[in-house]
């Protein structure tokens, strides 16, 4: 059974740092895309940032600059290193591996960014 478990979430003044991880367990990891997407109080859920198999990176304009999102395939865990964080980060933040039409959610892990 394929499973996506983040940790890392957690209550931070703003302009603090958090790091999220995301564990893969299964047998899949290295030749899917991995992506953060946030669905703070009220919104719809959005992409934060994804990293390709070829370890290329988009980001949201929003998180340019703040975040980075990485991989350790040998590990199959995925992370968003959150830094100079601020109030309307605030969020449940959820890991997402796909490839082509085959994907998977993480159960989020909730961000609280204080002013």
């Amino acid at each position: 059974q394929v499973q996506l478990v983040e940790s890392g979430g957690g209550l931070v003044q703003a302009g603090g740092s958090l790091r999220l991880t995301c564990v893969a367990a299964g047998n899949f990891f290295s030749n899917y895309a991995l992506a953060w997407y946030r669905q703070g109080p009220g919104k719809q859920r959005e992409l934060v940032a994804r990293i390709a198999t070829t370890h290329t990176t988009i980001y949201a304009d929003s998180v340019k600059g703040r975040f980075t999102i990485s991989r350790d395939n040998a590990k199959k865990a995925g992370y968003l290193q959150m830094n100079f964080l601020k109030p309307e980060d605030t969020g449940v933040y959820y890991c997402h591996a796909n490839r082509g039409g085959d994907f998977y959610w993480g159960q989020g892990t909730q961000v609280t960014v204080s002013p």
